[in-house]
């Protein structure tokens, strides 16, 4: 089933609830075609649409994110139903939290996990910029794109 996109300056409220209400987010880099991924928590900075987590900036994903900064990723449920699969795969421009967005970015994240605020690292973002929202609990193979 093809899938219906929007050019719209915010996504479908479908993929903000969906980002909103779920916590890890797997992130893809690439260098010198080796491919890399990680996973983290993350806050989704809604308006803005970004995504925002914290990590130390020596470990390999942010260090390859600062050389190539065109990200993937996919998010998935907290909670898995085998037999109504949703999930979001996402392409994105990778930045340290910096500015007036930075400072949202971290407040939004420090808000979603208040302990992190503790721990050593620094706040990051994707900004994203494509967005596939797979979501078969209503119809099967139903998908919802947004692009910026």
């Amino acid at each position: 089933m093809a899938g219906n996109t929007t050019n719209t300056i915010q996504p479908d409220p479908k993929i903000i609830e969906f980002l909103k209400e779920n916590a890890v987010v797997s992130i893809a880099t690439s260098i010198k075609n080796q491919p890399h991924s990680a996973s983290c928590y993350y806050a989704f900075v809604e308006g803005d649409n970004y995504i925002a987590f914290k990590s130390d900036s020596d470990t390999r994903h942010i260090e390859e994110a600062l050389q190539n900064t065109r990200v993937a990723g996919t998010i998935l449920p907290d909670k898995i139903v085998k037999a109504k699969p949703k999930g979001i795969q996402f392409t994105g421009t990778f930045m340290k939290a910096d500015g007036a967005i930075g400072k949202k970015a971290k407040e939004a994240y420090l808000k979603k996990y208040p302990v992190a605020g503790i721990f050593r690292g620094d706040i990051w973002m994707i900004e994203l910029d494509h967005i596939k929202f797979t979501d078969n609990t209503l119809v099967f193979g139903k998908k919802l794109l947004w692009e910026r």
